[in-house]
């Protein structure tokens, strides 16, 4: 196995980066997760997605609002259903 060398005092989380760079990582993408993931609680690390939630969860009111928003044809005589399967098709 090739020596590991140190990476530097830019890299905040020095177990974390040797991690990523063993799976593959680049130097630069490991350092930036590695510095985040000290900046912050680990488990907010990497998390994706907006915090709107599931179209299931929206009224149909709310659905309109945004098919309105996204300009969606027809929307008026779309049930909920349509309404998210048409958004998500957008």
């Amino acid at each position: 196995m090739p020596q590991r060398r140190d990476p530097g005092p830019s890299v905040k989380d020095k177990e974390l980066y040797e991690s990523l760079r063993d799976d593959g990582a680049s130097k630069e993408k490991a350092a930036r997760i590695a510095n985040a993931a000290a900046n912050t609680s680990r488990s907010a690390v990497g998390r994706k997605g907006g915090k709107s939630g599931d179209y299931e969860d929206w009224t149909k009111d709310q659905l309109l609002k945004r098919a309105r928003e996204v300009g969606i044809q027809g929307r008026s005589t779309m049930d909920k259903g349509e309404l998210i399967k048409a958004l998500r098709n957008h």
